[in-house]
């Protein structure tokens, strides 16, 4: 392999991030529909012929590290010597590398000097695809009900348009514009790409270029095993469950991790999971189960303000990382059945994978994060005839951390999503959000530093029309750890602004259910567990709890052993730290 300097190295480093930066804010900035261009549910980068990712934007971890599955997929329909310039090919299948159905690919490949030299390519999370239930699906029999599956097909062959590859796509969307719109998007960036990584071969030269790719990945494979290489040898379980399938209420799905360390390497091993279920809540394993395990070690590990050095996002940090999982599982299931709910049982993993390793580095882990999804489409049909999508993604909650609190409603663990403003929502679509607010109904966990509190939205029908979600964590409690206590599970309500007395709880996943106008869905986040000892938090966090109303003065005494006073003028409360030392001895000699 050639050498190159440090200097030339990090030039070309910095360019490849600024590349993939750029291509993510083309995506997002050029969108239709709002969960890209608002959300930024998205992923972009340059990869080698290899299909090593070498460089990628800063958005949803899940997407970018699944891009390298998508084109082994599509390597399988089109080998690298088949490429030709001006190719752009379209990928979503489930079974080939893809991490779910409605996070479509675009793909283009980089030539230089008449060597193909790599892909530039994204990924984005799409309105409807025209599956069974607008927008989301849970309850459908197989893969072939998810919509339109498209595996390594040609949008553009050498530059000339594929017209009935395109009106295909368009027919079979139920918000043709939007989808259009947003594939177009995609072009425009992964064209973007294109142009800007031949400009950096012929600014540096192939063999530089190589050159800097390869050891930027060998920097990043040598800094995450270092960190791999001081955690102790072993075997590190956890151990939790997910509510249901979304057919078969109140049957469990185990889900087990095993993180096996071994000098400078790990694996994960989901042995003892669930079977795979008969609905789409199972994960694709390529696409979905490894990324999900590959962003826990580089979240855990390698983040970036915990390094004094830059490290960058790329291959090199998947490389220590193995994954096993049993054919026919949950977290590796077998064609033809439904894959497309899966980000729920992801989220459980990457929070099980820290629940195993908390022993052994404690300074380094959270307690249980809400670890959940709640992904709401809402849609209906206006009097034109044309339908109405919208995907909405829900906060939630962190743990508490070895320093501080979890963070309140947050995107937490993988999604890394933002939320859609109000105003967009209000302007475009029969629908009223009557609260968006921290939730007030429960106490985060407690403990030295507290869990993070969840989120409640309520969302109101301004005419009929349908809802699916995705959920779960409505029965298995966020932990706490290291004497914190544990946080609060999530919950999802349906009511009528009409009849405000009548208000029923639904399970976290429903299909396509009708609503009526002034229907209400309100949806609560699990909130995070506590980390430490309770009795060891500052009294003062305590009172801005009590006075920001996320613990009640009795939750204060009781969890906390914090004895509060009403001030003189008898509306707020202030400490009596006398009273609470008392409090907080007897309670440490009675432990």
């Amino acid at each position: 392999m050639a050498q190159i300097d440090p200097i030339t190295l990090q030039v070309i480093g910095g360019a490849l991030h600024s590349i993939a930066e750029q291509m993510g804010n083309v995506l997002y900035r050029m969108s239709y529909s709002s969960i890209i261009r608002e959300s930024q549910d998205l992923g972009a980068g340059l990869f080698d012929t290899g299909y090593n990712t070498l460089c990628e934007s800063d958005s949803t971890p899940m997407h970018i590290g699944s891009l390298p599955g998508y084109l082994r997929g599509i390597g399988k329909r089109i080998p690298n010597e088949a490429w030709k310039p001006g190719d752009c090919v379209i990928h979503n299948h489930p079974y080939e590398g893809a991490s779910h159905s409605p996070d479509i690919a675009i793909v283009m490949p980089v030539f230089f000097e008449g060597e193909l030299v790599g892909f530039s390519a994204n990924t984005a999370h799409h309105v409807d695809i025209g599956a069974a239930t607008p927008g989301l699906i849970i309850d459908v029999p197989d893969m072939y009900a998810e919509g339109m599956l498209m595996n390594a097909l040609k949008l553009y062959d050498g530059g000339v348009r594929n017209e009935a590859l395109w009106q295909f796509i368009a027919d079979n969307t139920r918000v043709k514009s939007l989808v259009m719109g947003d594939l177009e998007a995609q072009i425009a960036s992964a064209e973007l790409g294109v142009r800007r990584f031949e400009e950096l071969f012929a600014k540096y030269g192939k063999a530089d270029v190589k050159a800097a790719c390869d050891e930027l990945m060998d920097y990043a494979e040598r800094m995450l095993r270092a960190e791999i290489a001081k955690i102790p040898d072993g075997d590190y379980t956890a151990e939790g469950f997910l509510d249901d399938d979304g057919r078969n209420r109140g049957v469990h799905l185990p889900v087990k991790v095993t993180v096996k360390v071994r000098g400078d390497s790990v694996e994960v091993d989901t042995t003892g999971s669930s079977d795979q279920v008969p609905t789409c809540f199972n994960v694709p394993f390529e696409g979905s189960t490894n990324v999900a395990c590959f962003f826990a070690f580089r979240a855990l590990l390698l983040d970036t303000y915990t390094h004094d050095v830059d490290i960058p996002q790329n291959e090199g940090s998947f490389r220590p990382v193995k994954v096993t999982s049993p054919k026919g599982s949950i977290f590796n299931p077998s064609a033809p059945v439904a894959a497309e709910a899966r980000f729920c049982q992801i989220q459980r993993l990457v929070d099980l994978i820290i629940k195993a390793l908390a022993p052994v580095i404690p300074d380094k882990v959270t307690a249980g994060n809400a670890a959940t999804l709640s992904f709401a489409a809402f849609s209906g049909v206006r009097p034109s005839g044309d339908y109405w999508v919208f995907l909405e993604v829900n906060e939630a909650a962190m743990g508490g951390r070895p320093t501080s609190d979890g963070p309140d409603t947050v995107e937490e663990l993988m999604r890394n999503t933002r939320n859609n403003p109000l105003e967009d929502l209000g302007m475009h679509l029969p629908l009223i959000c009557d609260r968006y607010e921290v939730r007030d109904d429960i106490a985060p966990g407690a403990g030295k530093f507290r869990g993070g509190q969840g989120v409640v939205k309520s969302q109101r029908f301004l005419t009929p029309g349908f809802m699916t979600h995705e959920s779960d964590r409505q029965e298995d409690t966020p932990w706490g750890i290291f004497g914190g206590k544990e946080g609060a599970v999530g919950q999802l309500t349906v009511s009528n602004i009409n009849r405000p007395d009548e208000v029923r709880n639904e399970p976290a996943k429903l299909s396509g259910l009708r609503v009526e106008a002034g229907d209400v869905i309100s949806y609560y986040s699990p909130s995070g567990g506590g980390y430490g000892d309770p009795l060891e938090r500052d009294p003062e966090k305590v009172l801005d709890d009590v006075l920001d109303g996320f613990v009640t003065p009795e939750a204060a005494r009781v969890d906390y052993g914090v004895v509060l006073s009403r001030t003189d003028d008898g509306y707020d409360y202030g400490l009596d730290l006398e009273a609470t030392e008392v409090l907080r001895a007897e309670r440490r000699a009675l432990a």
